[in-house]
């Protein structure tokens, strides 16, 4: 107890306290929920956020700790006489939006950039940071997603060869939202959308940011999906609870990802600790799609309080394994397989803290394996995982 006090009056002290009460509050776990842009992209409309938001709830998603309706970018229209943002005509009526997800017990998030134009060319926040950050939260909005891509050519034009200067632009701008967040006095969520320029990880809480992009975009691919997973390997001691790495939103159910790559990518999301938002179409799931995203052990694993983001055990050639630490002394360890083909996996105990054996139990499948000494192998099909969970 008075080690733990210890902890909590010494980040006390390295952060500004109203800085340290918001983000020990919000995003404690990694944030869950949903957001617009890998299945509407530009075309999201006021109707598609409510009827996700139905959909939330009458597919299970919020009972299973999706919470999070998120607005990506071109909800923006022009700015009034006195420079306040209006949303354009496909949202007529931001804070009535956010009034009807919160009825459905949920929260709404909205997205905006630190420069004039937003990636879509929409309306940035840039010279108008405090008075955007009024409006999110005199409308109701309990998340913003903050994307560097409108603020480079600011950055190029002051600082072209200058990439220090150009970091601390950045920095700045990011600061500079989150002081203005603060100032509205509504909890809204931090979400940095940079790209992980600059090591984002190794500065971004002492920013306020909640959570962190580490990457470029996903897409609905498997190469591209491993690609930006498995690189995450080595960040995990930036994470913890109110300040998460994120390896970019969930296309479970997009593309031509195949079951066994749907079960690798959410495994490997859940084992890095990563923000769990959806993208895809929550109305018209199939049922393989909708079992993925709400098995409830798997995102047990997602959302232990304990708040350890999980790494890379090793890796041979296109078999890697990871573990991740867990609340009360379980670990959660994926056997992954990256070829295509099925192959054995073994993992040794001692190699994830077990030396003197384990019960385990397989997540995906559901069942308990029992005591297992020494070491554990299991037949994984291409590009497939298998999911384990390991007790004393």
């Amino acid at each position: 107890m008075l080690n733990a006090f210890c902890a909590l009056l010494l980040a006390a002290f390295l952060v500004p306290s109203t800085l340290f009460a918001q983000t020990s509050t919000l995003a404690a776990t990694p944030p869950m929920g949903w957001n617009s842009w890998n299945l509407f992209a530009g075309k999201v409309e006021d109707k598609d956020v409510r009827a996700t938001a139905d959909a939330m709830v009458s597919s299970g998603m919020k009972d299973a700790g999706y919470l999070y309706v998120n607005i990506d970018d071109t909800w923006q229209g022009e700015r009034d006489a006195q420079g306040n943002i209006q949303a354009n005509s496909k949202f007529p009526d931001m804070k009535a939006l956010a009034g009807y997800v919160h009825s459905k017990g949920l929260k709404i998030g909205i997205y905006s950039s630190p420069g004039p134009k937003t990636c879509a060319k929409y309306e940035g926040s840039y010279g108008h940071e405090a008075q955007d950050a009024k409006t999110y939260a005199a409308w109701g909005f309990d998340y913003l997603k903050y994307d560097l891509c409108g603020f480079r050519q600011n950055m190029m034009a002051e600082a072209p060869n200058d990439p220090q200067k150009a970091n601390q632009m950045m920095k700045d701008a990011y600061e500079k939202m989150q002081k203005a967040l603060l100032a509205t006095g509504r909890p809204i969520a931090y979400s940095f959308c940079q790209y992980g320029w600059d090591a984002v990880w190794e500065w971004g809480p002492s920013l306020g940011a909640n959570l962190w992009r580490t990457t470029g975009d996903i897409n609905a691919t498997y190469d591209r999906m491993t690609l930006i997973g498995f690189s995450q390997a080595g960040l995990s001691k930036y994470a913890g609870p109110g300040h998460w790495n994120d390896p970019d939103m969930l296309e479970v159910g997009n593309g031509k990802l195949k079951p066994d790559e749907n079960r690798t990518h959410m495994s490997l999301w859940v084992l890095l600790a990563a923000p769990l938002l959806a993208g895809n179409d929550l109305s018209q799931m199939k049922p393989e799609t909708l079992a993925i995203l709400t098995n409830r052990e798997v995102i047990a694993i997602d959302q232990d309080p304990l708040g350890k983001q999980g790494d890379r055990v090793s890796e041979v050639g296109p078999i890697e394994i990871w573990a991740k630490p867990l609340k009360g002394g379980d670990t959660a360890v994926g056997l992954f397989n990256r070829n295509e083909s099925t192959l054995p996996v073994t993992v040794k105990l001692s190699d994830v803290g077990f030396a003197g054996g384990a019960k385990a139990r397989d997540i995906w499948q559901a069942k308990d394996v029992g005591k297992i000494q020494g070491s554990y192998t299991a037949n994984v099909p291409g590009h497939g995982v298998v999911l384990l969970r390991l007790s004393k």
